[in-house]
């Protein structure tokens, strides 16, 4: 009886212990979630393994509006016919993604594993796909926010972020990637006047410019506004933005007035150096 009854405390020990294991293990969530979700807490022990993060739309504050403080750039009245109906497939997508959501978290407290399984794929498959931003003026906010407040929430969530940022292979580094942006987005959808705004903003640059969006105008928009927001930014955000204007975006104009801007504010003589040299290139010295 006695050694059966240690058998019995062995097997739960191992099962609570591979359980833990288990939970430890961040899945890839879905771009979405109901208005009344809560953003996760990051880990406070820096040796354990961050969690999914939060389940709630970029751009969006908790009521499902969007946490934008000042207007999109203005734009002509028929480049702007398309407006509303970009507005509806954003509305769309955020709409499967929470149903999917809502869908996974039935199947997990009915216990029913097969199906759970198929809705976590398609969560996945949904989020690892790029989602096309027809216009940036709906997509990246104002050049004119200002970061004002040191918070410490704000803060939490850029480290959280960086745990992901750039860590793994192949489909782990995408899925990563995805997960950083959340993070990211987060931020400035919930804090958009804190202190980490404009680090924010360049670390989506480097997301966006990166193998697994490869979206290179909005990867540009989000280095400006990392020095829109923070003029005295150390990192190369002017030169990197002029680099893809250049490169990929094939805008000469656009990559010889951030190469100047280069020449004017930068410091470090190794990008000054790049920025003439291209100047030079583009016969504009």
């Amino acid at each position: 009886m006695t050694a059966r009854w240690i058998a019995a405390a062995a097997l739960v020990a191992v099962t609570a212990f591979g359980s833990r294991l288990l939970a430890q293990v961040p899945e890839l969530p879905p771009i979405g979630g109901t208005p009344n979700s809560r953003t996760a807490t990051p880990p406070a022990n820096p040796n354990q393994p961050p969690g999914p993060p939060p389940l709630t739309i970029p751009g969006s504050t908790p009521n499902g509006d969007p946490a934008r403080l000042l207007p999109p750039t203005p734009t002509s009245s028929g480049a702007a016919a398309d407006t509303e109906l970009i507005e509806k497939v954003i509305e769309a997508r955020r709409n499967y993604a929470n149903s999917l959501k809502a869908l996974r978290e039935y199947y997990q407290k009915t216990g029913d594993a097969k199906r759970l399984q198929m809705v976590e794929d398609e969560l996945r498959q949904y989020h690892r796909s790029s989602h096309p931003v027809f216009r940036l003026e709906l997509d990246v906010p104002s050049p004119n926010l200002k970061p004002q407040y040191n918070q410490n929430e704000a803060n939490e969530l850029y480290r959280w972020a960086l745990t992901y940022k750039d860590r793994g292979l192949g489909n782990d580094l995408n899925d990563n990637q995805h997960r950083a942006e959340i993070l990211l987005q987060e931020l400035l959808a919930k804090y958009p006047q804190c202190t980490k705004i404009s680090e924010a903003a360049y670390m989506l640059g480097e997301i966006y410019e990166s193998r697994a969006f490869r979206q290179f105008d909005r990867a540009a928009a989000y280095y400006e506004r990392c020095y829109q927001w923070n003029p005295n930014t150390t990192y190369d955000a002017r030169l990197r933005a002029a680099r893809l204007y250049d490169r990929e975006l094939k805008d000469r104009a656009k990559a010889i007035e951030l190469y100047r801007a280069v020449l004017d504010t930068e410091t470090i003589q190794a990008r000054r150096d790049e920025a003439f040299r291209r100047l030079r290139d583009l016969g504009a010295r």
